[in-house]
């Protein structure tokens, strides 16, 4: 060691990085980097791990059963900390940094931190190809850690020790940036882990990170005044980044005090509680008749804090053409979608500045009038579809209810892919903010248990994280069932069975075509008239669980009771109708074969044909 340096391999100095970087949260001082989800093998194994295991007891690692789920995990952690807190997930290399890349979508897709650090070949290149190398004949330098370019919001391979002291500041800065927010990718040669440097001790001095919040300019602030006061039927649009903003009450009470009706997008859903006076419901493909009966006369749209997803919007298709928008949004991209009249800043700072300049104005109290009888209507209608009937399955909306109703306020509920995520935004009575979490940006199957598993561990002793999930989802990810076991977070599971994957059966008949490959009896099965079933309570049993096979709605009531005053995970299972499902919401643009000789599907693409009529266009 010389004067003001230490030497360190750069594993050892990009661990002692992290473990000295912090945060503030409710003004308690916590550590930025919470803790590390690990799965170790040829990559990372050698070095790597040898300098997590020295700080274990400062920065946890934990053990995943699958690269993708744990990174979900650290996803749905980062989630549950309002993007103000991040988790690690590493792997080796070859498959499982490729298993990964799943997760660095979602990550990107719905603007969340995660830092990924992945093994790679040895940039010396002397034994190659090594153990799981992906060979590139006219590029050498290409390894599987490319594929993360294209959902990274932050790349970097280290190919010198040195390169960390810049890479690592960076790589912090971006995923703490409310406009740029979203996974950091770092890859990491076997060869460059090893090699000692000597690093400033500056590096490694405490570091306090602050997320910023940009204030839109005036002129921004202006214009958008000028168009909402020529507004007769307004409507807000609430999204994501409310809630990692904060602004959630602040942009509900902004509602209210200038009368205009607040929808949700299925990201901004939780920001406020289901019976706040000015909320309309969810918006778009999955959202309530109330907030497509204010879309489709609204005449200036005020969108915070969203990215304007097809799911919210109808895929263009909800709103008048010539309906006006005024786009809040930290990331300029967002904010000047749509020909939108663009106020580029942080959520709370922009409302509280427009309605500063606002003054006096209100809205005509014929507007929020008409939302509330509209969503009074609609309450009735789910009050009815909830209701228990004499049925031989019970369908999504009666189980959520029930779900619904023995949740705690403080618990969350966590759902993704398939029929759950609209009958969930549709039916779940939001009791507390920030109590749901349904990953739709990428609609990623798997996410559901392994996001509650972040979930468990970010809430900690304040509410249990419930999961709703298909026996498809189930299916295709559930070892962190295993994992939240071994780790001590508890979650209840609630398995829907519907027999495969319905909800994409619905859009497979919905656009003519018949039943194939998506229900089990639909499948090349031995048995399609009664296909064989997974038992889930027994294999959830089997990874340690405790579990319950629901008969009937009132089963799955007195189990979920149980379930609150268990002491580890406990998965409840229960068939669900695959073909009956909450009505509402807004069309969706898909593709439909120009010709067909299936008389259904020449009338589906027909449909499609009237209803992109109506299409907004722009970008």
């Amino acid at each position: 060691m010389t004067q003001g340096t230490v030497r360190l391999t750069m594993a050892q100095a990009l661990v002692r990085y992290l473990c000295n970087q912090f945060t503030e949260i409710e003004g308690e001082r916590v550590p930025l980097f919470a803790g590390v989800f690990g799965i170790f093998g040829h990559g990372n194994v050698t070095c790597l791990s040898e300098a997590l295991e020295q700080v274990q007891d400062q920065l946890p690692t934990w053990r995943g059963q699958n690269e993708q789920s744990m990174a979900l995990a650290a996803i749905g952690y980062g989630k549950a900390k309002l993007r103000r807190q991040i988790m690690v997930a590493t792997t080796s290399v070859g498959p499982g940094a490729t298993n990964m890349v799943t997760a660095a979508g979602v990550a990107h897709a719905n603007r969340l931190p995660v830092l990924l650090l992945c093994g790679d070949t040895f940039s010396n290149r002397l034994p190659d190809p090594v153990l799981q190398q992906v060979e590139h004949f006219g590029c050498p330098s290409t390894t599987v850690n490319d594929s993360f370019r294209a959902v990274s919001r932050y790349w970097d391979r280290i190919t010198h020790p040195a390169q960390i002291l810049s890479s690592l500041p960076q790589a912090v800065a971006t995923m703490l940036d409310p406009a740029d927010c979203g996974p950091a990718f770092i890859g990491l040669p076997q060869d460059i882990q090893e090699l000692a440097y000597d690093y400033p001790n500056e590096f490694f001095e405490e570091t306090l990170w602050t997320i910023p919040r940009l204030r839109p300019s005036r002129d921004e602030i202006a214009a958008a005044v000028e168009l909402l006061k020529t507004a007769k039927n307004p409507m807000i649009i609430s999204g994501g980044g409310v809630r990692y903003s904060g602004a959630g009450e602040a942009l509900a009470q902004f509602a209210r005090d200038r009368g205009i009706p607040m929808a949700e997008t299925i990201a901004g859903k939780g920001a406020v509680i289901h019976d706040h006076p000015a909320y309309i419901g969810p918006m778009g493909i999955e959202g309530t008749d109330a907030a497509k009966g204010i879309a489709e006369t609204a005449d200036v749209v005020i969108a915070v804090g969203t990215r304007l997803q097809d799911f919210t919007t109808g895929s263009w298709t909800t709103f008048p053409r010539d309906a006006q928008f005024i786009n809040i949004n930290a990331a300029r991209f967002d904010a000047r979608k749509h020909r939108a009249l663009p106020v580029v800043g942080d959520a709370l700072e922009a409302l509280a500045d427009l309605d500063a300049a606002l003054g006096d104005w209100r809205c005509p109290p014929t507007r929020m009038n008409q939302a509330k009888k509209l969503y009074a209507d609609w309450n009735a209608m789910l009050n009815e579809r909830q209701t228990p009937t004499n049925a031989a399955v019970p369908s999504y909306s009666q189980v959520i209810a029930v779900v619904n109703k023995v949740a705690k306020p403080e618990d969350t509920v966590v759902t993704a892919a398939g029929g759950l995520p609209g009958e969930s935004v549709k039916n779940w009575r939001v009791k507390a903010p920030n109590t749901f979490d349904c990953e739709f940006g990428f609609s990623c199957m798997g996410y559901e248990i392994a996001g509650a598993w972040g979930h468990a561990m970010a809430k900690g002793s304040n509410g249990t994280p419930i999961v709703l999930v298909g026996d498809g989802s189930y299916m295709m990810m559930n070892s962190d069932i295993y994992s939240s076991v071994l780790s001590g977070h508890k979650m209840i599971v609630v398995v829907c069975d519907n027999g495969g994957f319905g909800v994409i059966n619905r859009l497979q008949t919905g656009m003519g075509v018949p039943g194939f490959n998506n229900l089990l009896k639909d499948s090349r099965v031995v048995n399609k008239a009664n296909p064989l079933h997974v038992d889930f309570a027994k294999h959830a049993e089997a990874m340690g669980a405790l579990s319950r096979r629901c008969e009937s709605l009132a089963d799955l009531e007195a189990a979920l009771d149980w379930a609150q005053g268990t002491d580890r995970t406990t998965v409840l299972s229960m068939a669900s109708d695959a073909y009956t499902w909450t009505p509402g919401g807004a069309d969706w643009y898909v593709g439909v074969p120009e010709v067909s000789e299936r008389a259904s599907v020449r009338d589906a693409r027909a449909g499609q044909e009237a209803f992109r009529k109506k299409q907004r266009r722009g970008v």
